[in-house]
C-alpha cells in the first residue's frame, strides 16, 4: 500500500499571509509617484497605435483577473497558505507593473491631453488595487468593504476600452467635462439667488413684534439673527453681473468645444493641447467667483475673482481664435463673447469701485 503524500513543510522564511498583503499594498503605493511624474520611454520605433491599445486593454484584463483571484482567495476561511499568498502577491504585482510599462510607452507627440487620460486611468487601477489589498488584509474573509474595493478595481479596468483613442477625441472629452462643471456651478448660483434670504419674511415679522412686545429674536426657535448670512441689496446688485459672467463662461466653453468638434484635426495635437490647457482653468476660476459671492460678501474679493476669470476666458478665446479650429479668425462669435465678458467686468468694476478707493 502506497503511503499518503506528505504535505510540504511551510517555508519559515515567508511572512504570514496577511503580512504579505500588507507589504504588497505598500509596494503598490510606492509605484504611484512614478506613474504621476514619469516620462514616456524613449524609443526609435514608430508608434503603433493599434498595438498600444490592444496591449493596454489586455493588461487591464489581466489586472482585473488577478483582482478577482485575490479577492476570492481571501474571502473565505481558511486563508491561503504563505506559499499560495506569495504566488498571488507576485501575480498581482506583475500585472500592475505590466500595465504601468504599457502606459509608459505612450509618447507625448500623440497628445498631452490623451496621455493624461491614459495616465489617469492607469493611476486609478494602481490606486484601487492597492486599496483592495489593504481592505483584504484589514478585513480578511467576507466583508462589504472588500466587495466595494473589488468593484472599484473592476470598474477602473473596464474603463480602459472607453478611453478616447486620439487627441481630438480626448480634447472633446475634457472640454465636455468642463462645460458640465461650469453648467453645474451656474445652476447652483442661480438656485442660491432664487432662495436668497429664506427667513426674510420671518425676520420682518419678528422686528414688528419686537417693537410692540419687546420680543428678543434669540428667543425665537430657529430664527437666525446673523445678518452676515444674507445678501444686502448691494450684494444682490453685484451678483447680477457675476451670474452673467458665469453664463458667458459657459457659452465660451460650449463654442470652443463646438469649434474643436467641427474643425479640429487629429494631427494638430499641440494646438488641441493648448486649447484644453487654458480651457481647464475656466471651471476652477468660476468656482472661485461662485464662492466669493456667498455672504458675507467682500466686494474686493468678488472683483479679484471676476478679473481672474475674465483673464482666463479672454486667453482661451484668443488661443482658440489663433488655432486651426477657427478657420476664419474674424468669426463673429469670438468678438461677441469678448465684448460680453468685458461688459460684465466693467459692471462689476463700477459696483466695487468704492471698495477699491476706500
Amino acid at each position: 500500500m502506497e503511503s499518503a503524500a506528505v504535505p510540504a513543510a511551510p517555508d519559515p522564511t515567508l511572512d504570514p499571509p496577511l503580512e504579505q498583503l500588507r507589504h504588497l499594498a505598500g509596494e503598490l503605493r510606492e509605484l504611484l509617484p512614478g506613474v504621476r511624474v514619469g516620462e514616456a520611454q524613449e524609443t526609435t520605433k514608430e508608434f503603433d497605435r493599434e498595438a498600444f491599445w490592444r496591449r493596454l486593454n489586455e493588461a487591464a484584463v489581466t489586472v482585473s483577473r488577478e483582482a478577482t483571484t485575490l479577492t476570492v482567495a481571501f474571502s473565505r476561511l481558511p486563508l491561503p497558505s504563505p506559499q499560495e499568498t506569495q504566488r498571488f502577491c507576485e501575480q498581482v504585482h506583475a500585472a500592475i507593473k505590466a500595465i504601468i510599462a504599457v502606459y509608459s510607452l505612450f509618447p507625448k507627440d500623440q497628445g498631452i491631453t490623451l496621455r493624461k487620460l491614459v495616465r489617469s486611468a492607469t493611476l486609478d487601477i494602481v490606486d484601487d488595487m492597492a486599496q483592495l489589498v489593504e481592505a483584504l488584509y484589514i478585513n480578511p474573509a467576507q466583508s462589504p468593504e472588500n466587495l466595494i474595493s473589488y468593484n472599484s478595481v473592476w470598474d477602473a479596468c473596464h474603463h480602459v476600452p472607453q478611453i478616447p483613442k486620439d487627441n481630438k477625441a480626448a480634447a472633446l472629452s475634457v472640454l465636455t467635462k468642463s462645460v458640465d462643471l461650469v453648467k453645474d456651478a451656474h445652476e447652483e448660483m442661480e438656485q442660491a439667488v432664487e432662495e436668497c434670504d429664506p427667513y426674510c419674511g420671518l425676520l420682518n415679522d419678528v422686528e414688528e413684534d419686537s417693537s410692540d412686545n419687546h420680543v428678543d429674536e434669540e428667543d425665537i426657535l430657529g430664527c437666525p439673527n446673523n445678518r452676515d448670512s444674507y445678501w444686502s441689496e448691494e450684494d444682490q446688485e453685484l451678483i447680477i453681473p457675476c451670474l452673467a459672467l458665469v453664463r458667458a463662461s459657459k457659452a465660451c466653453l460650449k463654442k470652443i468645444r463646438l469649434s474643436v468638434a467641427e474643425n479640429g484635426k487629429k494631427d494638430q495635437v499641440a494646438q488641441l493641447d493648448d486649447i484644453v490647457d487654458i480651457s481647464d482653468e475656466i471651471s476652477p476660476s468660476v468656482d472661485d467667483l461662485a464662492l466669493s459671492i456667498y455672504p458675507p460678501v467682500c466686494p474686493l474679493t468678488v472683483r479679484i475673482s471676476s478679473a481672474k476669470l475674465v483673464s482666463v476666458l479672454k486667453k482661451a478665446l484668443e488661443i482658440t481664435k489663433a488655432s486651426h479650429v477657427t478657420p476664419q479668425p474674424e468669426d463673429s462669435w469670438i468678438p461677441l463673447l469678448i465684448n460680453a465678458v468685458d461688459h460684465c467686468m466693467n459692471r462689476i468694476k463700477e459696483l466695487t469701485q468704492n471698495e477699491v478707493e476706500s
